[in-house]
């Protein structure tokens, strides 16, 4: 396994480092959060992204023809880094960039691929994801969303739900049973959807951190284009699962989980525990060392998934190991936040004793969210046993 950088990506670094500050925007205290779907605050994003992939710095290993640069996966580790340790924004495209983009580019049309990914990168189109439905959770295949093939058309009928983004989104990936007489797991086929179209309504769901991000879905009679077919017709969950991988890894990413251990440590060294800065209390350093040691074993895994990447070798399990443990470290990192605020942390974001924003309660509530989303922990032991170490079911 692979430790250290070569010294041409130590100066790739530092001309990545200059350029994050000189363009990084201002924080903006009074901006809504993006789950509002504010118009201004979807636009000071979108905004962002396009002048990072102008730079080259967004899905830099897709290939040139599709707005890439097919660099080295190393580039775009260090570009992630520095991007953590500016305390840049996100970006906006997120589902885009890894789960719908990666999946186009292994199974779409050369049509599709040259019409939909090099709006991806610029956040000129935003996506969002149509599997969860109000019966179909954990077991996916159950999905009842009807998808009749009349001519050159698809007929949509049916409900998501969970749809993270779908009230600002332009396009969803979606999986539809096209054919309801064959085994649940083979008569599903995935389907692109312009959310403009005709019979679409989408329903914000209210979590318990005040936001709105999840929606509800509904299609009456939606139209889609055969061409928005991706991959065979009822062989849409051997494409689904290529997307699936792609999200376990986003939804357990390194660089979110290191940005809100970052935000501990801050907050430990400026909160007041029993008379001192809770980072000089006992039981909270140790508490802050056995997290910083699940931060950093997790990060010598991805190093560990970096290597295999540049040495050809299959991701195997991979992607299930980040997701179970990266959105468990999350919320036990949120934890520790509300326990170190105290009285403070059960504080909403407009109280005017608030620390941070209110960010560590939300916190606490989201990450829990995560936990359950992309295939609930529970689940990912089932694949890491089950595919990684050969156990019986």
């Amino acid at each position: 396994m692979n430790l250290s950088f070569t010294a041409d990506q130590e100066t790739f670094r530092k001309q990545v480092r200059s350029w994050i500050k000189t363009n990084l925007p201002k924080k903006d205290t009074g901006a809504q959060p993006l789950e509002s779907g504010d118009p201004k605050r979807v636009r000071e994003m979108k905004d962002w992204q396009r002048k990072l992939h102008q730079a080259g710095y967004v899905a830099m290993g897709w290939p040139k023809e599709y707005g890439g640069r097919a660099a080295d996966v190393v580039e775009q580790t260090i570009v992630n880094e520095e991007l953590v340790l500016a305390r840049a924004p996100g970006l906006i495209g997120m589902m885009g960039i890894l789960m719908v983009g990666p999946t186009l580019i292994q199974h779409g049309t050369v049509e599709q691929k040259h019409r939909h990914l090099p709006k991806i990168l610029t956040a000129e189109e935003i996506w969002c994801q149509g599997y969860s439905e109000p019966g179909s959770g954990s077991d996916l295949a159950s999905l009842k969303t009807r998808a009749e093939l009349v001519g050159d058309e698809f007929i949509v009928n049916g409900q998501k739900v969970w749809t993270s983004n779908a009230q600002y989104a332009d396009w969803m990936f979606c999986l539809v049973r096209t054919d309801p007489t064959a085994p649940k797991h083979k008569g599903i086929s995935y389907l692109l959807v312009d959310m403009k179209s005709p019979g679409i309504t989408v329903r914000p769901l209210v979590q318990m951190t005040g936001d709105a991000g999840f929606n509800e879905v509904f299609f009456d009679n939606v139209r889609v284009p055969r061409r928005n077919l991706v991959g065979e017709l009822n062989l849409g969950w051997l494409v689904a699962n290529s997307t699936l991988a792609h999200e376990r890894n986003m939804l357990g990413s390194t660089t979110r989980t290191q940005q809100m251990f970052n935000g501990l440590l801050r907050l430990a060294q400026t909160r007041q525990r029993y008379g001192r800065p809770a980072a000089d209390d006992l039981v909270m350093r140790q508490r802050l060392a056995d997290l910083m040691i699940r931060v950093e074993a997790m990060k010598y895994h991805a190093f560990r998934q970096l290597t295999d990447s540049i040495r050809g070798r299959p991701p195997g399990i991979g992607a299930s190991v980040n997701k179970l443990v990266s959105t468990e470290l999350n919320h036990d990192i949120a934890a520790a936040a509300l326990e170190i605020m105290g009285s403070y942390g059960t504080l909403a974001r407009k109280s005017n004793h608030v620390v941070d924003r209110g960010t560590w309660p939300i916190e606490f509530m989201f990450t829990l969210g995560l936990v359950i989303g992309g295939g609930t922990s529970q689940i990912q032991k089932n694949i890491i046993s089950e595919r990684g170490l050969g156990m019986p079911r």
